[in-house]
């Protein structure tokens, strides 16, 4: 199955341009401390809205190895991963974030980072874990 990639808002040229500066001090600041969360966060998102997919992804498997059992951090691992074509690993990370209490389920379902995930089979088994999690 060909994954097709989540079109996104062109940015505007200034919009390039600041976001490009706030990626470039984000990352001297993860530069000299790799486990600042916070930073690592923000540079995540800033690279997805790039559409620098790679590098977000890079940044998401970071933050997971900083903060396994956070079911944000595990969502937005899955949103990368779905965005770079690792479907089984993204519906995993999404597994996983629902294990540790992810409950918004509405933004799951309608979120285009994980519209990849949504249209492939893989994705029944994160319905099912859905299931579970309301049943209890």
């Amino acid at each position: 199955m060909a994954n097709k990639m989540v079109p996104r808002r062109k940015l505007t040229r200034r919009e390039r341009r600041d976001l490009d500066i706030e990626i470039g001090f984000l990352e001297s600041l993860v530069l000299r401390d790799p486990r600042y969360v916070e930073a690592l966060q923000v540079l995540g998102a800033d690279y997805s809205k790039r559409g620098d997919f790679a590098n977000g992804l890079r940044v998401g498997q970071q933050l997971a190895r900083l903060r396994p059992a956070d079911p944000i951090v595990l969502y937005n691992l899955a949103c990368s991963y779905s965005l770079t074509g690792r479907l089984r690993l993204a519906a995993d990370a999404l597994n996983r974030a629902i294990e540790h209490g992810y409950k918004n389920f509405r933004l799951l379902h309608k979120d285009p980072d994980l519209a990849n995930l949504r249209r492939h089979a893989v994705f029944k088994r994160v319905q099912a874990r859905i299931g579970q999690s309301i049943g209890s």
